[in-house]
């Protein structure tokens, strides 16, 4: 412990520790995290004996329960007859648990209080507040060393990712007076309440988003603002299909017509994919599309993992899947299903895998109305209706991406509805874009306040607070006397021997013997 007022390195690579003034705030002291409570393991009851998982009441925490800050339950309850018979203790309400052994500790740092009595699994670690520590406020500032303890506590050379918890017992705070742990605890919650409603305000928002553009796609290309017409559906009804029923779709305005996709395109065809020696990543002749180059707001975009064939591969291995500038790709291939866009003029020639069918416009439509029509809803479905599902991927097949349906209303109908859309499609990129920027700026208000809280400017100083120092000086003493071993002389043979010496530190409800740090 330190509790100079400003002397000595501060810890690197932390987003919110830091000094206020050149030195500590009033009354705060340097602690390392193993300081400021008993530490726990955890275990797993024997799955072989159903008695300790049969009408179970005791909470089993492991790390898929670990997702929000103040725990309301677990998953998995064991019986009281687990305790005596297995590793796992029974930790008292109030304990923080953290995760130290989990994929997820490539990308966070699991954290949460537990308002409840609890017991662990072997990939978390407890900590037990000494008396005199806040377990919200300790919590909360684990979770705020989250980057620092990535980077300074992870094990190396481990399959899964693993913290190594000496190291993060070391880990270096800031400790204010625990009257100030309870201010700043109470402010945190009132302030992030706040941000709480507005992200989720705005997490509604954007869910109305793709609904809205849904239906103003469904209303333009169906052309559901004008009076339908039973003529529309004469030619189609007349055909037949394998795998679309032509008798089930909506009539169209006057003028308006379904027509059969290979109809009113000059050619559809698939793609298919090289040998991986013959794909060169980032340069080559011709650029090569996968379906994740295919954005989900209708454009290309090749700046992502891009991957070019050489002239020779593209025209002769890959012959039949040429495709062109205005040339219009969906996958077929998902889900998700109804990633469309129109092939760019950046190159004069493109390629295309298996798992995407290009439609190149006839004379009756042209290509951003078929782009808009293969973004529908209504048109989707029925593709998607269609699909063959094997192991939770659907696939449709090119033969029906021929006999799909095409509403094809006059040319001056078509270019007037695209230019809607377009409008419209910017408009709600733009909202996207806000909401974007309002998650960001909700991620800056929170990391702004996590760091005033645990730097000492959240809320203010009382000089009346205990200052922290005297907190961590009793809890050392404490831990200082319960440390000294028992130098009682030997009793007497034949006496009853003496009562065991409790430790006196604060040992969990249900167990034996803390863990020792």
């Amino acid at each position: 412990m330190t509790t100079d007022s400003g002397t000595g390195p501060e810890p690197e690579g932390s987003r919110v520790e830091g000094d206020v003034t050149g030195g500590l705030p009033a009354g705060w002291v340097r602690a390392t995290l193993g300081e400021l409570g008993e530490w726990f393991g955890g275990g797993t009851p024997s799955k072989k004996n159903p008695g300790f998982w049969t009408d179970g009441t005791i909470p089993w925490l492991s790390p898929k329960d670990m997702g929000e800050a103040v725990l309301v339950g677990t998953q998995d309850l064991i019986h009281q007859s687990a305790l005596s018979a297995s590793p796992v203790k029974l930790l008292p309400a109030g304990s923080v648990a953290i995760v130290v052994r989990s994929g997820i500790l490539e990308r966070k740092v699991p954290v949460a209080y537990v308002p409840f009595e609890v017991t662990l699994n072997q990939d978390m670690k407890a900590v037990v507040p000494y008396e005199g520590i806040n377990g919200r406020w300790l919590a909360a500032v684990i979770a705020s060393q989250e980057q620092r303890i990535l980077a300074d506590c992870r094990k190396a050379g481990t399959t899964v990712a693993s913290l190594e918890v000496s190291r993060l017992m070391e880990v270096r705070i800031l400790v204010p007076p625990l009257a100030e742990q309870h201010r700043i605890v109470a402010k945190l919650d009132d302030q992030l309440a706040h941000i709480g409603a507005g992200e989720a305000a705005v997490e509604a928002a954007s869910e109305k988003q793709q609904p809205l553009m849904d239906s103003i796609f469904d209303r333009c290309i169906l052309g559901l603002r004008h009076e339908s017409s039973n003529e529309s559906l004469a030619d189609i009804q007349a055909r037949s299909s394998r795998k679309i029923n032509y008798r089930t779709l909506r009539a169209l305005p006057v003028g308006w017509v379904w027509r059969v996709a290979q109809d009113v395109c000059s050619s559809i065809v698939c793609g298919s994919t090289p040998q991986a020696s013959l794909m060169h990543a980032d340069a080559g002749d011709i650029p090569f599309l996968k379906v994740y180059n295919i954005s989900k707001r209708g454009f290309i975009d090749f700046t992502v993992r891009p991957t070019f064939v050489d002239r020779e591969t593209h025209e002769k291995n890959l012959k039949r899947s040429k495709v062109l500038p205005g040339d219009v790709l969906t996958n077929i291939v998902g889900p998700p299903l109804g990633k469309t866009a129109v092939v760019p003029t950046d190159h004069s020639e493109w390629n295309i895998n298996q798992a995407i069918v290009a439609f190149r416009a006839g004379p009756d439509i042209s290509p951003e109305w078929l782009r808009f029509v293969l973004q529908s809803p209504y048109v989707i479905g029925l593709l998607t209706r269609t699909a063959r599902a094997t192991a939770g991927q659907f696939n449709i097949a090119l033969s029906t991406c021929r006999e799909l349906p095409i509403p094809v209303p006059p040319r001056n109908v078509q270019d007037a509805l695209c230019e809607e859309l377009e409008i419209s499609a910017e408009q709600l990129a733009g909202l996207h874009e806000n909401v974007r920027s309002l998650n960001g700026e909700a991620l800056e208000l929170r990391n702004a306040l996590m760091h005033a809280a645990f730097a000492g400017t959240l809320v203010p100083q009382d000089p009346d607070d205990e200052p922290a120092s005297v907190l961590l000086d009793r809890i050392h003493a404490q831990r200082a006397v319960s440390a000294k071993p028992d130098r009682r002389k030997r009793a007497p043979r034949k006496t009853s021997p003496a009562a065991p010496q409790t430790s006196g530190r604060p040992v969990p409800s249900g167990t034996q013997e803390a863990l020792p740090l």
